[in-house]
């Protein structure tokens, strides 16, 4: 199981049985050292058909492949422009990528100077390397991710003032439509809940797994929110691991895992 620590640059693994993680890249988002950033390190991580690892670089301000010891960039700017800071992706059976670009790798964010984009984006990276815009509606776009049959995706928005999950529908292009509310996390904020909306997963039956106030909220595939798995402090991301019946958690400074009667999508 591989995570990232993003402001300390550092990626871990940790492995059943083992008693603490170990460093599996250190550097992880910024290779080389440059001013201006206040996240260097990989975000959000994923797998590809091939079983390779996708990283989102902070620091390299891309989308980026790890295999052989090496990074491969796969995108780094739209329309000649450098990406914010690339947060977290969901990766397509056909081999598309998408992600999300809020500006939180960089120090003052959105006044940060090195900014080159003035609104933070979904994208869709394509096999061929295309890059498409397909909405800079979010002011903060974070955790990512499709319903089982592709048909719904979902961005967690991670706005202080508006923290909730949106839903499109994905057009046969690839493109997204129909930009609604899917949850609105703010009465669980105002409620004292730590946190905020980030990383999410979808199960097979197309429940939400998603970090957000609280901990890990479990949404129906129709919005309704079933409970939470509270964590007690800020809960950044979760993935499925072992048999896809295991939920793995990012909180704080937390490796955390529960066992759950379902399973991830696609597993």
């Amino acid at each position: 199981m591989v995570f990232s620590d993003v402001p300390k640059n550092v990626a871990y693994r940790w492995q059943e049985g083992a008693t603490q993680a170990e460093v599996f890249l250190k550097p992880s988002g910024l290779l080389s050292p440059t001013p201006g950033f206040r996240e260097e390190g990989s975000n959000g991580l994923a797998l590809d058909g091939q079983g390779r690892l996708l990283l989102c670089q902070h620091g390299e301000r891309r989308i980026a492949r790890y295999e052989n010891g090496k990074f491969t960039s796969l995108a780094d700017r739209f329309e000649g422009k450098r990406f914010n800071s690339p947060n977290d992706l969901a990766v397509r059976r056909s081999g598309e990528i998408y992600f999300t670009d809020p500006p939180y790798g960089l120090d003052k964010m959105n006044e940060s100077p090195l900014k080159e984009l003035p609104f933070s984006g979904v994208y869709r990276l394509a096999t061929d390397g295309k890059v498409t815009l397909l909405t800079k509606s979010l002011n903060f776009p974070n955790g990512i991710a499709f319903s089982p049959d592709e048909k719904v995706l979902y961005v967690a928005v991670s706005d202080g003032k508006a923290p909730r999950i949106v839903a499109y529908d994905v057009q046969p292009d690839g493109g997204i439509a129909g930009e609604r509310v899917f949850f609105d996390a703010l009465p669980l904020k105002a409620a004292g809940g730590k946190g905020s909306c980030d990383g999410l997963k979808v199960d097979r039956a197309g429940n939400l797994w998603a970090t957000g106030p609280g901990g890990v909220l479990v949404i129906s595939a129709t919005g309704k929110h079933l409970g939470t798995l509270g964590t007690g402090v800020p809960t950044a991301n979760c993935g499925w691991g072992d048999d896809g019946s295991t939920l793995y958690i990012t909180a704080n400074n937390m490796l955390l895992r529960v066992k759950t009667q379902t399973k991830g999508a696609g597993w």
